[in-house]
């Protein structure tokens, strides 16, 4: 990588390629490959000399680095990975530039094929080359964010996207407590994981405030300045579940927006910090004239993301009428410890009963504003669609933007496609979660699939919180073997209850899975004679009857059997 080219944060202006070249690689045309990823196919302006990206090889060995690499510094001492980009447009417009000048592949298909077998199971190729591509401060991001997924994380969790880092606990070990462990804790990042030392943070205030503010840490946790606050939260990913509308009814396809999450992108921890309400009161309130019924207070993150061949910081707000009520935390602490980096070290905002989205990590700035933030993530992100809205007619403003997480639930054990011997009971363990400050009031489940439910005895699901999941545990009465449809409900406290199927809650950009949740089960039942006596050979030679689909290795009866049971049934052949 010969040559370094830096970019200060003054604003500047640099030659503008022609329309065609500086189309965003997420806007060119594509064309399929044989093996699921896409290679972008927009005819490129003989004028500008457009370098192409590997497919299939996300190292940064990999990268065909064009001369000289751009160094886009960082914004504060002490903050590595920090590109400050919302503040200055013309630093915005030149790594725009950069990224025009490369033809990164598009995103794997992974809905209309089978999602592979591997641990990640998306690697995230195109989003590892946008780093590389913004050079000396952001080409490390992938490798540093999956070193902190080493340090942090519990070692089997199961990598939904390896960069930007998407990751969710093994099914079982997630409602083994009702307060998740943090190892557990489900990740879902949207860039690279800034390196902030603890004693170099400070937050910048400002906006639509009477007196913007610098604070510390220092600052926050002075608790002759501010009084801390504790309040154990459920954070959830909208993509909970995705999984299961992506097997019946595929949507976009954006490995990152869309990832296939399955039952375990929730969580719930006790957060330690201050209320966001007291912050602003430090801050001598809202400007003169400010009607509070419009403010909202937007939320900066440090990590850089990029949207469409654009390049952004994370950037999110959430109402003042939220905030009000003390329900929007500033937290550096995460169960009594400090926030992990990969979690938003050294603080990050939890805002109680919403999509997890609004939760920004590594959290630099407050800046209060007149209606929700323009950004990306707020405007274009996280819309929730009807039926008839997807690829042929989607726009940003026919969707509505997803706040309070609604009532839902899961099992969790036994796992789809289990086959299970019992006694007639089969255990099923789960959780339950409502957002908005309601709470799940009764959990009901069912083994025929929905028509005769169960509900969960009380003193199987967990303490009752304002802001938090419920985790539970029930014997299922099962009579009847072979393959049976175990599902579940929740009920909140204001009679709210889940759609009964998937296709009831399908939305084009598959978020907030919130129908009833289905498992299919191989029910074996050994309190039936004939399947006692089928697993008691199966006993006596070593064997076992899972899985079903393996063949038994001896005759299923002998030849005296047989002849006896034809007899009693009159043969087989009609009479006449």
């Amino acid at each position: 990588m010969s040559g370094i080219t830096s970019f200060s944060n003054a604003v500047f202006r640099t030659p503008k390629p022609s329309s065609a070249a500086a189309q965003p690689a997420d806007q060119r045309s594509t064309m399929a490959t044989t093996d699921g990823t896409h290679q972008d196919q927009t005819p490129q302006n003989p004028d500008i000399d457009i370098t192409q990206c590997p497919i299939e090889q996300g190292g940064i060995e990999h990268f065909p680095f064009r001369s000289p690499v751009p160094n886009f510094p960082e914004e504060r001492k002490g903050w590595k990975g920090y590109v400050e980009w919302e503040k200055y447009p013309g630093k915005k417009h030149a790594a725009e530039e950069i990224l025009a000048q490369y033809a990164f592949p598009g995103p794997p298909e992974f809905q209309l094929v089978p999602i592979p077998d591997q641990n990640p199971l998306l690697e995230g190729v195109r989003w590892k080359q946008y780093h590389y591509a913004m050079g000396e401060t952001m080409k490390d991001l992938p490798a540093i964010s999956w070193k902190y997924v080493l340090e942090e994380k519990a070692a089997d969790m199961i990598h939904v996207l390896q960069f930007p880092y998407n990751g969710e606990p093994p099914r079982s070990r997630l409602v083994d407590t009702a307060i998740t462990r943090n190892e557990d804790f489900y990740v879902r990042n949207h860039g690279g994981v800034p390196e902030i030392e603890k004693e170099a943070y400070y937050l910048e205030l400002d906006g639509l405030v009477k007196n913007p503010q610098t604070i510390t840490l220092a600052d926050l946790q002075d608790e002759s300045k501010f009084k801390s606050q504790s309040n154990v939260v459920s954070l959830q990913c909208s993509g909970t579940r995705r999984i299961e509308q992506i097997h019946e009814y595929p949507g976009d396809g954006d490995e990152l927006i869309n990832a296939p999450w399955g039952e375990g992108a929730i969580g719930t921890a006790r957060w330690t910090g201050v209320s966001l309400r007291t912050v602003i009161e430090a801050c001598g309130g809202f400007a003169d004239g400010v009607d509070e019924g419009d403010m909202h207070l937007e939320f900066y993150g440090a990590d850089t993301y990029f949207k469409k061949g654009h390049i952004h910081n994370y950037v999110v707000s959430v109402p003042w009428r939220k905030a009000k009520y003390d329900e929007v935390l500033l937290a550096w602490e995460m169960n009594g410890k400090p926030l992990p980096k990969i979690h938003g070290f050294p603080l990050r905002t939890v805002v109680f009963g919403y999509i997890g989205a609004r939760s920004c990590k590594w959290l630099y700035r407050i800046k209060a504003i007149k209606g929700p933030s323009q950004a990306p993530v707020q405007k274009k992100e996280y819309l929730y669609y009807t039926p008839q809205i997807g690829k042929q007619n989607a726009q940003y403003s026919n969707g509505f933007s997803i706040q309070d997480m609604p009532v839902s639930s899961a099992i969790m054990t036994p796992l789809d496609k289990d086959q299970i011997v019992h006694d007639g009971f089969i255990t099923l363990r789960g959780w339950a979660y409502s957002g908005g400050g309601r709470w799940p009031e009764r959990v009901e489940v069912s083994a025929d699939g929905g028509s005769v439910w169960y509900e969960v005895p009380d003193e199987r699901v967990s303490t009752k919180y304002y802001h938090a999941w419920r985790v539970w545990s029930c014997e299922v009465p099962v009579e009847y073997e072979g393959w049976l449809e175990f599902c579940v409900r929740t009920w909140d406290n204001a009679l709210n209850t889940q759609p009964t199927f998937v296709r009831s809650a399908w939305n084009f950009d598959l978020h907030v899975t919130s129908s009833c949740h289905r498992i299919k089960i191989y029910s074996i039942n050994r309190n039936r004679p004939a399947t006692r006596a089928r697993l008691e050979q199966l006993e006596k030679r070593g064997l076992g009857i899972v899985p079903i689909t393996r063949p038994l290795p001896f005759d299923l009866e002998t030849d005296e059997h047989y002849e006896q049971i034809m007899t009693q049934k009159g043969g087989r052949d009609p009479k006449e």
